[in-house]
């Protein structure tokens, strides 16, 4: 049984260079591809988590949704962190 009068630590591992990132980037790529705004296609997928606004080429829509959306917000917001020299 667990000492419940310790606080217990919880530690978020690093992604591989295949995950999120890689994600992201294949389908910015595809959609650029297929003549899509990238950004607006993608930020419709993370409010809405309908996979229509992902195109099926190149196999992006399969790939995004391996990842959760909550992996999407905060790999862009901890690039997003790190460009603006925040952290």
């Amino acid at each position: 049984m667990q000492d419940m009068g310790n606080t217990q630590y919880f530690q978020v591992q690093a992604e591989p260079e295949t995950g999120v990132r890689v994600v992201l980037s294949t389908v910015y790529e595809a959609l650029t591809e297929k003549g899509y705004n990238p950004v607006n296609q993608i930020v419709g997928y993370i409010m809405s988590g309908d996979p229509t606004y992902i195109t099926s080429h190149n196999n992006a829509r399969s790939l995004i949704m391996k990842v959760e959306r909550d992996e999407l917000v905060e790999e862009l917001l901890t690039q997003y962190i790190k460009h603006n020299g925040w952290n």
